[in-house]
Formats: structure tokens, C-alpha cells, sequence
């Protein structure tokens, strides 16, 4: 039954989407482990670890373009679950450093031992385990979502109140987090990992594995998408976003669906930081801040709002574009540049590239077959593709 929910929603181009996405997943893998470094053809190791980073905020983007092109709620504290998905699978890391850290401590780890602490505290109980770091890796950002949700929701806060309430809701966090005693690592955050499930986390093979998940994980968040936005629930949030008082006149409980599609929302991004962590080998405080939700709002609004592809085009885009120019002489505009970009993109294609291509396309079929049309009409048949003689 699952499947048949997941695939019913495909269409041509969602269908080309995960096409792409599974032979990225599959030949960059097999370039980087088959191939000799001095092949052309190679693709470093680095490289995709940057890509796999690239695909994580891609999922990223998909969480944000569910709730904002759909639903009408522009969140600008996203960055707070991709974060805390990143902080549970960090926690994790850490308890797999075991007596291999520079303080050779069982249990505590090193930031622990610097810090005085006398026993591990007692929300780092069961991340030894895997299962229960990936349980919480949902759990944690989604619990956070549902409370937030629940309470904005039923006080009808809406529009850039709520967004304003988001951005300070991850900037509490962010000071939160910054602090040495409360037990995750402070400033300096957690890093210098070892091992994920036994195996050496920077391991060719294991970036690989780490790279082939994420897009799994793409995937997989795309489905999903697709399945809410195409179903009746997505007609709902389709109303919602439109008209959301008429919505709630008609009957409809209109903050129950805001709580869902925020929190499952919220899972996903945490999903999308938990597999970011691993990838970029460290998780700081700095990932709360509220310019890092800004910044993941104009990828979904670059690649195009409310088109699903388009949002996780946009990350990907935008982020190899910060890539390129924070690296030479232009690293200190770069903020200018993806404000100015965000600015061009909000005036001259306010439907972003995905969008205003689909809206390029359907217009060239229209003309296409309006001037089809006329052609038959002059050659004296009523109905494109009929031969003369032949009308009905």
C-alpha cells in the first residue's frame, strides 16, 4: 500500500528527478571507488563529500518548499531541526570516540574532560546506540516542531509574525547552544569523529555509503512530498495557503493540518542535518544561526516555490555557486551577491527558475497548438490532423 502512495504521485518530471538523482547516486560512487586518481573521469573524494553536503541541503530545501509553496507557512528557523538532527547524530559520534580522544576517557568525551565534568549527563544516556540516535534524530525535531506548532497554530499566528517568531525561536537555541555547561561542546561544538557503526567515517568507502544514503534519503523525501502535495491533504494545504480563512469557514480544523505538515516538516530537515554531520565532519553552534534559515528560504526561492524539484535545484545551485565565489577574490561579497541574486529573482522570476520554465513551456504548447489550429482552419478542417475531405 505504501509504495502504491509513494509512485501514484509520480509524474514525467518528478519521475526524470529521481531518475537523476539515482545515476548521480550510483556513478559518482563507482567513479570515486573504480576509477584511478589520474582518470579524468575520477571524482575525488572531497568533491563528494561536497556533493553529499550539497544533497542534504537539498533535502533541506524540500522540507521548507512543503510547507511554504504549499501550506503558506515561511518558516525562518528552519535551520533549528536541521541543526538538532546534526546535534543527535554528532552525539552519537562522540560516544564512538570512546578512550581514543586526547583525554583517553571512556565515556566522557573530550570537551567533558576539559570542561570538569564529573559523569556524563544524563541526556547523553543511550546515544551509544544507534537506533536510538537515529529515533532521535526524528523525535528530538519533530517534538520541537509539534509543541511550536501547536502553540502558534492555535493562536492563529500567521504570516511574518510567525515568521518572526521562527527566526527567534533558533536564535534562542543558538545562545542556548553557545554555552559551555549546557553539554554540548559550546563554541566549539562536537567534532574530531571516529567511527560510525564500526566503520572509519573518513573512509573512502564509508563517504561513499554516506553519499549513496543521502541520496536515498533525497529520494525518498521527494516521494514523500509528492505523495502529501498530490493527495486530497494536499488540495487541503493548497486552500490553506490560498485563502485560509475561507478554508476554515468550510469546516476544515485548519491548524491540525499546519501542526502535521510543519512537524513531518521538521523530521525531514532533521533527517537532512543528521546526514550532513557525518559528510562535513563537525556541528557548531554556528548552524542555528538565523541567517543560515534566511539563506535555505532563497534557495527554494531561486530554484522555484511550490514546484518541489525546483526548491532542491535552488540549494543545489546556490550552494556550488557560494562554493565558487567564496573561495577567490570575491569571498567578502559574497552575502551582497546572494542578496542582490535573491533580489533579481524576486522581481524577474517570481516563480523561480523551475517555475517560470514549467510556465515557458506550457505557454509554447498553447501557442503550439492554437497556431496548429489555425492552420487547419484555413486548410478547411475543423479538427488538427485531419486530412481535407476528412472533417467531421
Amino acid at each position: 500500500m505504501m509504495p502504491y502512495l509513494l509512485t501514484r504521485s509520480l509524474n514525467k518530471s518528478a519521475t526524470i528527478f529521481l531518475l537523476i538523482v539515482a545515476a548521480v547516486g550510483i556513478f559518482v560512487p563507482l567513479s570515486n571507488l573504480l576509477l584511478p586518481a589520474s582518470s579524468p573521469f575520477q571524482v575525488p573524494t572531497y568533491l563528494m563529500a561536497l556533493f553529499g553536503k550539497y544533497l542534504c541541503y537539498a533535502i533541506l530545501a524540500l522540507s521548507i518548499d512543503l510547507i511554504w509553496g504549499y501550506c503558506g507557512i515561511l518558516s525562518l528557523g528552519h535551520g533549528a531541526f536541521f541543526a538538532l538532527g546534526g546535534y543527535a547524530m554528532g552525539m552519537y559520534l562522540m560516544r564512538q570516540i570512546g578512550s581514543r580522544g586526547v583525554y583517553g576517557n571512556p565515556v566522557l568525551p573530550d570537551f567533558m574532560v576539559f570542561l570538569n565534568y564529573k559523569a556524563l549527563p544524563w541526556y547523553w544516556y543511550g546515544f551509544d546506540m544507534f537506533w536510538f540516535a537515529a529515533l532521535m534524530v526524528l523525535l528530538v525535531p519533530g517534538l520541537l516542531a509539534f509543541c511550536f506548532g501547536w502553540l502558534a497554530f492555535r493562536s492563529r499566528v500567521t504570516g511574518v509574525y510567525l515568521s518572526i517568531i521562527t527566526q527567534a525561536m533558533t536564535y534562542a537555541l543558538l545562545l542556548a547552544f553557545f554555552r559551555n555547561d549546557f553539554g554540548f561542546g559550546g563554541n566549539n561544538g562536537l567534532t574530531d569523529f571516529k567511527d560510525i557503526l564500526g566503520f572509519n567515517v573518513q573512509a573512502q568507502g564509508t563517504r561513499a555509503v554516506l553519499f549513496i544514503l543521502s541520496c536515498i534519503a533525497l529520494a525518498l523525501a521527494f516521494l514523500i512530498c509528492r505523495a502529501v502535495v498530490t493527495s486530497k491533504l494536499g488540495k487541503v494545504l493548497i486552500a490553506i495557503r490560498d485563502a485560509e480563512s475561507r478554508t476554515r469557514f468550510l469546516g476544515y480544523r485548519v491548524e491540525n493540518y499546519k501542526l502535521f505538515v510543519f512537524t513531518l516538516s521538521a523530521c525531514m530537515a532533521g533527517v537532512a542535518g543528521a546526514l550532513y554531520v557525518p559528510q562535513v565532519g563537525i556541528i557548531n553552534p554556528g548552524e542555528f544561526a538565523p541567517g543560515n534559515s534566511i539563506e535555505a528560504v532563497i534557495w527554494v526561492a531561486v530554484g522555484g516555490r511550490g514546484t518541489l524539484t525546483g526548491a532542491a535545484l535552488g540549494a543545489i545551485v546556490v550552494n556550488y555557486a557560494k562554493t565558487v565565489f567564496t573561495s577567490g577574490v570575491l569571498a567578502p561579497y559574497w552575502l551582497f551577491m546572494l542578496g542582490a541574486l535573491f533580489i533579481l529573482v524576486t522581481l524577474l522570476l517570481p516563480k523561480g527558475i523551475v517555475g517560470t520554465v514549467k510556465d515557458w513551456w506550457a505557454g509554447r504548447r498553447e501557442q503550439l497548438a492554437a497556431d496548429e489550429a489555425s492552420a487547419a482552419a484555413e486548410d478547411g478542417v475543423s479538427k488538427p490532423g485531419l486530412k481535407p475531405g476528412l472533417a467531421e
